[in-house]
Parts: C-alpha cells; structure tokens; sequence
C-alpha cells in the first residue's frame, strides 16, 4: 500500500531499488530521482505518473520516441 503523500523529493521513487544507477535521473515533474533510462524507464516518477493518469485517465501511458540504432 502506497501513501496518499509522496515523501520528500529528497527520497527517491522505488524504481531505481531495481535499476542500475546508471539508468536513474530526474523525474521530468518533480526531479526526484528516478528509472529514466532504457527499458522500463519512465520520464516520471511514481507519484507524478499517478497525478497524470488521475487527469488524464487511465490510458495514459509512455510511448518512447526514441529509435533503435541499426
């Protein structure tokens, strides 16, 4: 069960528990650190991902406009 109040920024998003810190960075929100980077990387943390799907629905979701390299 997850808190109703984000902690302070200062407290990073769970995500980077399960990531290298090569693949952590700022959330585009808030800055506090998180999984930016390669597979299952997200520009938001948990807290801001959840503020966006409660305004934007449920569907919202992170599509990469990256391409892979040939």
């Amino acid at each position: 069960m997850t808190s109703a109040f984000p902690p302070p920024i200062s407290e990073p998003d769970p995500s980077t528990f399960t990531c290298s810190s090569s693949m952590v960075g700022p959330c585009s929100g808030c800055q506090r650190s998180t999984h930016k980077y390669s597979s299952g990387g997200l520009p938001l943390c948990h807290w801001c991902m959840t503020t966006a799907r409660e305004n934007w629905g449920a569907g919202v979701r992170f599509t990469s406009t990256r391409t892979q390299a040939s």
